[in-house]
C-alpha cells in the first residue's frame, strides 16, 4: 500500500508543479503594456457624501470600511486600479470621486492633513497602524473636510453628478469641490 500512496503523492506533486508554472508565466507584451499604463494612473480623491445610515446594506458598509470612509465628508486618496474601480462602483450611491490635481493635493495636505502621532505598531508588534508618509512626515490616512460652501449641487446628494447631483464620478471637477470643502 505504501507504493500506491508514494506514487499518488508524486503524481499530486507533479500536477501542483505544472499549475505553479502556468501561474508564473511571463505576461504577454499586450498585458505588460496595459499593466505599465495602469501603474502610471492618477491619484483619486474619494469623498463620502451620504452618511452611513442604519439601513445601509452590509456589503456596502464593508466596502466603505475597506476604503476607510467612516464619517460623512471624510476624504481618502488612492491610486487608481481595477480593484478600486470595482469598489467604487459598489458604493457609487454614497461617494463621489475624481482625479486630484497636484495643487489641490498640496492645499489639502497643508490645510487638512493631520499628523500621525501615535505608535507605529501595537505592544506585541502584531498590528501596524495605517499612516501616509509624505516628505518625511507621517499623516493620518484620511482627511476630515467641512461641508462644501454653496452646497453639493442643485439636485442634492441623492442624484448622480451627471444628472446635476453630487454622487459618482466627477473627473477633474473634484478639485473644485475639494477647494470648497477645505
Amino acid at each position: 500500500m505504501s507504493k500506491n500512496t508514494d506514487s499518488a503523492k508524486k503524481d499530486l506533486a507533479a500536477k501542483a508543479s505544472t499549475v505553479v508554472k502556468s501561474l508564473t508565466k511571463p505576461l504577454s507584451a499586450a498585458k505588460t503594456a496595459a499593466h505599465s499604463a495602469n501603474t502610471e494612473s492618477k491619484m483619486l480623491a474619494i469623498i463620502l457624501v451620504r452618511g452611513r445610515e442604519r439601513g445601509t446594506q452590509t456589503p456596502i458598509q464593508v466596502t466603505l470600511d475597506l476604503l476607510k470612509l467612516t464619517k460623512k465628508n471624510h476624504c481618502v486618496l488612492f491610486t487608481a486600479n481595477p480593484a478600486l474601480q470595482g469598489m467604487l462602483q459598489k458604493v457609487k450611491d454614497y461617494v463621489t470621486w475624481g482625479e486630484i490635481s497636484d495643487n489641490t493635493y498640496k492645499l489639502l495636505l497643508e490645510k487638512r492633513g493631520k499628523l500621525f502621532e501615535g505608535p507605529l505598531t501595537d505592544r506585541q508588534n502584531k498590528y501596524s497602524y495605517n499612516y501616509s508618509e509624505i516628505n518625511g512626515q507621517k499623516y493620518k490616512s484620511y482627511f476630515t473636510l467641512n461641508p462644501p460652501r454653496k452646497g453639493f449641487g442643485r439636485k442634492g446628494i441623492k442624484v448622480a453628478f451627471q444628472a446635476g447631483g453630487a454622487l459618482g464620478y466627477r473627473g477633474e471637477k473634484i478639485n473644485d469641490l475639494l477647494e470648497r470643502m477645505i
